[in-house]
């Protein structure tokens, strides 16, 4: 978990951006101001007693206002790996030990075609995810199979 920004954040564990995260001027993207937010939110996918479309809403919130979420580090745990073979995971940065600047971001990836050689795999919090993402892979997959 130490390659994960996200979790030293979490933790306090991280006070400036390193180095490594810091792209050269010439490769950054455009002039656009984004503004700064003190908070990132973090969602605790497990229910706890919430009724589901609270957990629903927190999320959609978070992707319209934030256009991301964190989700707390134990639901992180079960996926981190570093192992080029592992069809589901989480990792940062694409070639980490190899990049000469890191990109900022922790991905969930997770093949999706064939879907009944990869659902079993995926994350199982929220209750739904997998029901739901794999009902849309499907749709995607028909879509993209169209020719124009």
């Amino acid at each position: 978990m130490e390659n994960l920004l996200s979790t030293k954040l979490l933790l306090g564990e991280l006070k400036v951006v390193p180095e490594s995260y810091i792209l050269p001027p010439e490769d950054r993207p455009g002039i656009t101001k984004i503004p700064l937010c003190d908070t990132i939110p973090v969602i605790d996918l497990k229910l706890k007693g919430q009724p589901h479309h609270q957990l629903v809403h927190q999320i959609i919130h978070a992707s319209k206002e934030f256009g991301f979420f964190q989700i707390p580090i134990e639901e992180k745990a079960k996926f981190l790996s570093d192992d080029p073979l592992k069809s589901c995971k989480i990792f940062t940065s694409i070639d980490y030990p190899n990049e000469d600047v890191h990109y900022w971001r922790d991905a969930l990836r997770h093949p999706c075609h064939p879907l009944h050689q990869h659902i079993q795999f995926w994350p199982q919090n929220p209750p739904q995810y997998r029901d739901v993402v794999g009902a849309y892979t499907v749709e995607v997959r028909k879509l993209s199979m169209i020719r124009a």
